[in-house]
């Protein structure tokens, strides 16, 4: 090493020097001083190119702080020079030459000693082996190297050599950089552009967990990053795990305390990165950035957390989104979570008219939500008709979802009707736009041919309703369980049992074994109008074993949500039914007891004793139950029937009472048969009504009969 030692400078020079002295330094293995690069330097006026002035400013700080141009130093220096005239391979080839290994002991000592300066204070101790430019200036060359490498497609190799800049002062400077670290010699600036070139690397090397680890170390150790580039890097490792598909393993870090929050999963860390730059904009640390919130709404929508994202929306400062973007995104989010009613508020005042009345996304969420309440299709209604008026400017796809909110609007609303005109009239209202929804979609819309299935079956037109559900079938692909289930129910309605039968063993083959509860509680009712119970009560129990395992496999929860207790609990009351229907009263009992169990106050379940009460002859039993189970709900219409029923059973002294517990049964719902066949058999058995009267009930429930489905088509 003596041919590369250092010698002493000038303390002034005057003039240039260019890479042809540099290159003489290196290529004889001789030292040379510096007053001579600076002479030779100045003769050599004719080079067309040279070092810019910061380059030069850089050289002169190293060689007057360190005595000397080593061969190192001469070769980043000339290497700069070709890297900024472009020409990228003889760069790289310069750049090859350096011996990072002998330089990086050097390198560590010297900034360990910077490191350790601030705490001693002595007079006596060594220098550092080297100056702060002369580290910069072979960082800058490594970095340069990387660069080079970059743009020759050379990406692993690239992202190598930028890693050693980073590996070498995390190995010298474990507790981070500190504060105002290599300001004056831009060695900060250097660490920073190494610190996010790094994971862009590794991306285009293809090498996604090296690309997760390096964005990590850029984030925990501390590089002194301005603010800016500190939420850039954020952000772009937080897209990166959102869409790189590449699954990271959880981070281990050091200082973590048991209780601390550690992300599992991409989602998770992704997120994390998200809300801790909203904190940044809260905190106006850094600009608002609107890509923040569409990347989180990406992330807390896979995780199936809308609600957390309308509470982080809710936290920013005012100000920050527009008013009318506020509204529409956080309708959105409880639309999502299943808070209609929040999500309908916060519409009604996106579309008041001192802010956006014409708001095209807004009237077409609100006319939906409105559309999946009979309560609130008439506003449904009026939103969807506000929306179509600018059908025109709009695609058919979209002018296909207005025709589409306003037929199922209308849908919802004939079950209002007073008047059996009143009715008719909504429900040709309802086809005619579902018709249209379709005809501008071409039929490629499965939500609207789904309706519009669901309508003419709901008014019993069963061969148009088999013929669009087939459809919708062909083109959900039979993914979809509402498809297999309206079908199945048009099926039963045609009385073609052992098809609709079939339809449902297609659907158990096409759709997961978590989800297959409902299919099965079908089949089992087919079964069951078939006559074959013992088929029937081995379906029900196919079902409760499903349910048990999903309970099971839940964990510490050892609950099922909601739909799934529900589907329990009418498991449980359909298998009673079966039981009193074989007089098997031990094993109803059992079924009421398990269903109490689970709903001790459900109209269902005190319906089905007061029907075990009625088989075995106790009809007082069993009119305290259905009226208890009135009292829950007063609009259940299976115990208004069979409490009507059963006070015929009693007097002919009660038909005024009788009466109004039907007619109120064919208020909610004017399709059922059995109402109106007792009520047939009220208005024969009274004097005062007519012979006619009984005979267009009983025509009306003949029809309604011979189309009944197994359960309702909605």
């Amino acid at each position: 090493m003596s041919n590369r030692s250092s010698v002493r400078v000038p303390k002034k020079s005057s003039g240039c020097w260019n890479c042809q002295s540099i290159m003489q330094c290196f290529c004889s293995g001789e030292p040379m001083r510096v007053d001579e690069i600076l002479k030779r330097s100045d003769s050599l006026d004719d080079v067309q190119l040279r070092p810019d002035t910061m380059n030069i400013e850089e050289a002169e700080s190293s060689l007057r702080e360190s005595g000397g141009l080593n061969y190192e130093e001469a070769r980043a220096l000339l290497g700069k020079y070709e890297y900024q005239k472009g020409n990228i391979e003889q760069a790289v080839q310069v750049f090859e030459g350096i011996n990072v290994t002998s330089v990086t002991p050097k390198i560590k000592l010297t900034l360990a000693r910077i490191r350790d300066r601030p705490k001693r204070r002595s007079q006596s101790d060594p220098a550092p082996p080297m100056s702060l430019h002369a580290v910069n200036l072979l960082f800058e060359a490594m970095l340069l190297k990387a660069k080079s490498l970059q743009s020759l497609g050379k990406f692993k190799e690239a992202a190598q050599s930028c890693k050693i800049i980073l590996d070498i002062v995390e190995s010298s400077l474990p507790a981070g950089l500190p504060d105002n670290f290599g300001i004056e010699s831009k060695l900060q600036e250097t660490l920073i552009r190494a610190v996010e070139l790094l994971p862009e690397l590794w991306k285009l090397a293809d090498c996604p967990q090296d690309a997760i680890l390096s964005y990590r170390k850029a984030l925990l150790h501390r590089w002194n990053l301005d603010a800016d580039t500190s939420a850039r890097i954020q952000k772009e490792f937080a897209v990166y795990l959102l869409f790189s598909g590449a699954e990271a393993s959880p981070p281990n870090l050091r200082s973590q305390k048991d209780s601390s929050f550690v992300p599992k999963t991409n989602i998770e860390e992704a997120t994390l990165l998200l809300l801790l730059l909203l904190i940044k904009v809260t905190m106006r640390q850094i600009e608002w950035d609107p890509s923040i919130v569409e990347h989180l709404s990406f992330a807390l929508s896979v995780a199936n957390q809308p609600q957390a994202l309308a509470w982080v929306i809710e936290a920013l400062p005012p100000g920050i989104i527009e008013r009318k973007d506020l509204y529409h995104t956080l309708a959105l989010c409880y639309n999502a979570h299943g808070d209609n009613f929040a999500a309908l508020n916060l519409l009604k005042k996106l579309l008041h008219h001192s802010e956006d009345p014409n708001h095209l996304s807004g009237l077409l969420m609100a006319s939906k939500i409105c559309s999946e309440s009979p309560s609130l299709a008439e506003e449904g209604i009026t939103y969807a008709q506000r929306a179509l008026v600018y059908k025109e400017d709009r695609c058919n796809h979209t002018a296909g979802r207005m025709y589409s909110f306003l037929g199922m609007s209308f849908s919802e609303y004939d079950e209002s009707a007073v008047s059996d005109s009143e009715r008719v009239t909504r429900q040709t209202e309802a086809v005619l736009a579902l018709e249209s929804a379709g005809k501008l979609t071409k039929f490629s819309d499965s939500m609207s041919v789904y309706h519009l299935s669901l309508q003419y079956a709901l008014q019993r037109k069963l061969n148009a309703a088999a013929y669009y559900s087939k459809k919708l079938l062909k083109l959900d692909g039979g993914t979809n369980i509402k498809g297999w289930l309206l079908l199945a129910r048009i099926l039963s309605g045609q009385k073609c049992y052992v098809d609709a039968e079939t339809v449902i063993d297609a659907a158990l083959d096409q759709i997961g074994k978590w989800d297959q509860g409902e299919l099965l509680s079908t089949k089992a009712k087919i079964q069951t109008a078939q006559g074959n119970l013992k088929k029937a009560i081995e379906t029900y129990m196919q079902i409760l074993a499903l349910l048990q395992v999903k309970k099971k496999s839940s964990g510490s929860r050892k609950s099922l949500d909601n739909h799934d207790r529900q589907l329990e609990l009418q498991t449980w009351h359909d298998l009673a039914c079966i039981y009193i229907s074989l007089s098997q009263w031990n094993d109803a009992e059992i079924c009421l007891s398990k269903a109490k169990a689970i709903s001790p106050n459900s109209a269902s379940r005190w319906h089905i004793l007061g029907s075990y009460h009625e088989a075995k002859g106790l009809y007082k039993q069993a009119l305290d139950a259905f009226n208890t189970a009135l009292n829950i709900d007063p609009c259940y219409v299976p115990s208004l029937i069979s409490l009507a029923m059963v006070l015929r059973r009693f007097s002919c002294k009660h038909n005024s009472v009788i009466r109004t517990y039907l007619m109120n049964a064919l208020k909610l719902d004017r399709t059922n048969h059995v109402a109106w066949y007792n009520l047939g058999l009220l208005c024969k058995a009274d004097s005062e009504s007519s012979v006619s009267d009984a005979a267009e009930c009983f025509e009306a429930a003949a029809f309604l009969e011979e189309t009944a489905p197994v359960e309702p088509f909605r």
